[in-house]
């Protein structure tokens, strides 16, 4: 015999932080960082054969106020890194990103001074999506991984502390290479 038995119909009992993570997981708003080959199947992802609408992410946006997932599609240059940083930082609390490509994910084959092997060493990453460039349903994919891992975060201060230790610095690359 429990509470759910004495509750007249209608009434739903839930945690709030699982209605909370609901919330923000079927309402993801992607920030268009398309920077090389994989942008363009960023896009197809969006087009109605693939119809991302059905995840909650039906447009686009293109300020980082109003969005809360960063998909950064292709290889990242030592010089759009600082951008890439700055609009991390503009977009609201909570968010999350998805590196998109090999490129994005370790710099792919491009191994000279002139490209970020890793967005994770400007923003901390959600999510690595592999592929050359990958297919729109490995982001698909991606993202319903991504939508389980948004289920199962903490809330309030439990989930400031764990931010805390994730901070990651940008160091300018005179610096990182002067070694």
């Amino acid at each position: 015999m429990g509470l759910e038995e004495k509750l007249p119909d209608g009434i739903l009992l839930a945690n709030v932080e699982k209605l909370v993570n609901w919330t923000r997981k079927s309402s993801l708003w992607p920030v268009t960082f398309g920077l090389a080959c994989c942008a363009i199947e960023m896009m197809t992802f969006g087009a109605p054969r693939y119809d991302s609408a059905r995840f909650g992410m039906e447009v686009f946006r293109a300020s980082p106020r109003q969005a809360d997932l960063m998909i950064v599609a292709g290889r990242l240059s030592q010089k759009m890194a600082p951008v890439l940083r700055q609009i991390y930082d503009q977009m609201p609390e909570p968010r999350w990103v998805l590196a998109m490509g090999v490129c994005a994910s370790s710099g792919g084959m491009f191994n000279n001074y002139s490209i970020v092997q890793g967005v994770d060493h400007v923003v901390p990453v959600d999510m690595y999506l592999p592929g050359c460039p990958p297919r729109p349903e490995m982001l698909i994919d991606a993202i319903l991984k991504l939508h389980h891992k948004i289920m199962n975060e903490p809330l309030g201060p439990k989930r400031a502390k764990r931010l805390e230790d994730e901070r990651v610095e940008l160091v300018p690359s005179t610096a990182r290479f002067a070694k």
